[in-house]
């Protein structure tokens, strides 16, 4: 059985800040991130966000159109929100999970279907980070440092060994990479 992928995607400084306006997608994307991120979006089916990136995206995300690539997505695609207390769930089809983090997303990833995408959420980046769940981390290194703000890497207690599967420039100066976390024994995820 094919176990699917979970793949998070961050706009970050080169100081590490992953929410700062400093390093905002709006102020950052050009077309061609828009198609990088379009291919990864067309690998997906489903998204898992913390309650705070699902409030934010909810908020635009659900008054577009679907001629906009990534509003067909986020509209379309089943939304889990990881959250310990009761949210409101307006923007559908959402489910809340509340449960042990760990245990969850293993159901969840277990489940048919195209890889998980986790467009932002930080947070719930860093505690798949540490539990190890992660399965490929796309970032976008704005060259901006931010100074103040919460820092991914922040708080890993480990080392996160990583391996480079992809890396390109673009005209705007962004860097964009993606890593595939790798087994402390050497081999891959």
């Amino acid at each position: 059985m094919r176990v699917r992928k979970l793949v998070a995607g961050l706009f970050i400084t080169l100081d590490g800040i992953v929410d700062s306006p400093a390093n905002s997608p709006k102020k950052w994307s050009n077309a061609e991130m828009a198609e990088r991120i379009a291919a990864g979006v067309a690998q997906a089916d489903t998204v898992l966000l913390g309650p705070r990136t699902y409030r934010l995206l909810a908020q635009f995300w659900q008054h577009q159109s679907d001629d906009i690539p990534m509003a067909c997505f986020l509209n379309r695609s089943r939304k889990y929100v990881v959250s310990h207390t009761p949210d409101n769930l307006e923007w559908q089809p959402a489910t809340l999970i509340q449960g042990n983090l760990a245990e969850e997303v293993a159901k969840l990833k277990e489940q048919p279907g195209k890889n998980i995408q986790i467009p932002g959420s930080p947070r719930l980046v860093r505690s798949l980070l540490r539990l190890g769940m992660l399965d490929e981390l796309n970032l976008n290194i704005c060259p901006v440092v931010a100074g103040t703000g919460l820092r991914l890497f922040d708080d890993l207690d480990s080392p996160l060994p990583l391996q480079l599967v992809d890396a390109r420039t673009y005209t705007n100066g962004v860097l964009g990479v993606s890593y595939r976390l790798v087994r402390l024994t050497g081999g891959t995820k």
